[in-house]
């Protein structure tokens, strides 16, 4: 899963879409990349692009999201933020994330970035290091599933059928649920991961819709 971690696949396709559908400013945070800047160096970039934010909006005014690394970058940040003692933001948009490094569900194994794989591994035991470092992987920040997400904001949790992180992203979103979270979870069928990135799919702009209402409701004006 570092994969997400060590290249920018997203700051232009998941950006725009929203910055178009609901009419307000998007800020793309250029994180510093892995292995040569592994965890919490992102989590810090983004707390700091987080608290300059804040010196001109209001924290009801703000939303946090993204997808794949950017997915799990918005529970790391939220967990970090709540550990700083800093306001939260109105809501969360966790797209094919993972809330746990510890731990990975079975389609992880089944799937690939681009649907199934072929025959299903056998775990190793081994992760790949090259984000996480050397940090506890049951940190409640590096995973935020073993955090406590009680008084998180609203969330939205968007994955698909044959997505690799299915389960992770299931897995956290029930966590949430577990917390008290206002949360929904939207899992499109017999989709690939974060199909929505392919802005020519029908369901592409389905997911883009859902995405934008979802903050039009829960951000202040």
């Amino acid at each position: 899963m570092a994969v997400g971690f060590t290249a920018d696949r997203g700051s232009s396709i998941e950006t725009i879409p929203i910055a178009n559908l609901t009419q307000t400013k998007v800020v793309a945070v250029l994180y510093s990349l892995a292995p040569e800047h592994p965890f919490p160096t992102a989590v810090n970039e983004a707390v700091a692009v987080y608290k300059e934010l804040l010196k001109t909006y209001k924290p009801r005014n703000i939303g946090l999201y993204g997808t794949f690394a950017g997915a799990v970058l918005t529970a790391e940040v939220a967990s970090r933020l709540r550990q700083l003692g800093l306001p939260l933001p109105a809501a969360l948009g966790i797209f094919s994330g993972s809330g746990d490094f510890a731990r990975f569900g079975d389609s992880i194994y089944m799937y690939g970035l681009w649907g199934l794989s072929g025959p299903i591994s056998r775990w190793t035991g081994k992760h790949d290091t090259s984000y996480t470092g050397t940090t506890d992987l049951k940190d409640p920040v590096l995973s935020p599933i073993y955090a406590d997400l009680k008084g998180f904001p609203p969330t939205l949790f968007l994955t698909s059928g044959s997505d690799l992180l299915l389960s992770n992203t299931v897995n956290l979103h029930r966590a949430f649920v577990n917390a008290g979270v206002n949360t929904q979870l939207v899992v499109f069928d017999g989709l690939t991961h974060a199909f929505w990135n392919d802005w020519n799919l029908p369901e592409s702009k389905e997911a883009d819709r859902m995405m934008a209402d979802f903050f039009d409701r829960n951000l202040g004006r």
